[in-house]
């Protein structure tokens, strides 16, 4: 069962999220860049995930406990490896690839719609206001998690364990990824091999593997089963509005035979590649 807590924990996330974007938005007059978000996207999932056990523990009273070898500190604790170790692995891929280059494409679109008003204010409220309020919302499993005092259950287990297996998913893609583009040879091509044959977004694949896993864990709470909305919103972000499509429409201008790619290889859940138009696959 969900502590009462949880209800006023939700009060709680929400300002964690207000405030941890505040300082990504803070960041950007000295990156001059509003890419830098996304940094803070990730990271920001286990600062709201860390200030709704802290003050669970402060607030639940006697018999609650943060971790521990049995019941829900359990999976509670296997929760927080699996999210750190995310949250940190990603923010790190991030700051690295963002080293050096200017603003992301997407932020550029996005920006262009300020069109004579303050850029800076129209930045707070299209992106970071708009992103405090999806962090806030996707993170809702991870407070039922926080909050809960029942027993560990095999789902919690087992959502546990889908959150490892996106995570590899998801850094083994990027590490493919960037060894490729490190490759001089392969400028201007696209990328077909490894996790990248089966998929055309074996990373954001992986991110969402992860998050439906740790929809699994809160539903093994009881309650939390009510948050299912969390993991298919952030499916739905990286398949349909701010990864996939934006990414796609670039990289078919940018990387020659991306249009052949598309044609023959899934677009997200990793299935074996079609044959090219007028072969037949052996």
């Amino acid at each position: 069962m969900l502590h009462s807590w949880f209800f006023w924990n939700l009060l709680v996330a929400a300002a964690t999220a207000v405030l941890w974007l505040l300082v990504a938005y803070a960041l950007s007059f000295v990156t001059k860049r509003h890419a830098t978000i996304d940094i803070f996207w990730s990271s920001g999932f286990s600062v709201i995930y860390g200030v709704s056990l802290l003050t669970a523990a402060h607030h639940c009273g006697a018999g609650f406990t943060v971790f521990g070898a049995t019941g829900a500190p359990l999976t509670r604790l296997l929760v927080a490896l699996a999210l750190v170790a995310w949250s940190l692995r990603l923010s790190i891929y991030l700051a690295i690839r963002q080293r050096g280059h200017g603003e992301d494409s997407r932020y550029v679109w996005i920006m262009k719609g300020a069109r004579g008003r303050n850029p800076h204010l129209y930045a707070l409220t299209k992106i970071y206001s708009l992103q405090m309020a999806l962090m806030w919302f996707i993170s809702i499993p991870l407070q039922t998690i926080a909050t809960a005092r029942t027993s560990v259950t095999a789902l919690g287990i087992i959502g546990a364990g889908v959150m490892a297996i996106g995570l590899g998913t998801e850094a083994v893609g990027d590490a493919q990824l960037r060894a490729f583009l490190k490759n001089p040879a392969n400028a201007g091509t696209t990328m077909r091999s490894g996790l990248w044959r089966y998929t055309r977004h074996p990373n954001y694949f992986g991110d969402a593997v992860l998050w439906w896993g740790i929809y699994a864990a809160a539903a093994s709470t009881g309650l939390g089963a009510l948050s299912v909305l969390s993991p298919l919103a952030m499916t739905r972000l990286l398949t349909s509005i701010s990864g996939k499509p934006l990414l796609e429409a670039r990289l078919t201008k940018t990387r020659a035979g991306y249009d052949e790619y598309v044609a023959t290889t899934s677009g997200f859940l990793p299935r074996r590649p079609k044959a090219p138009s007028g072969l037949v696959e052996g």
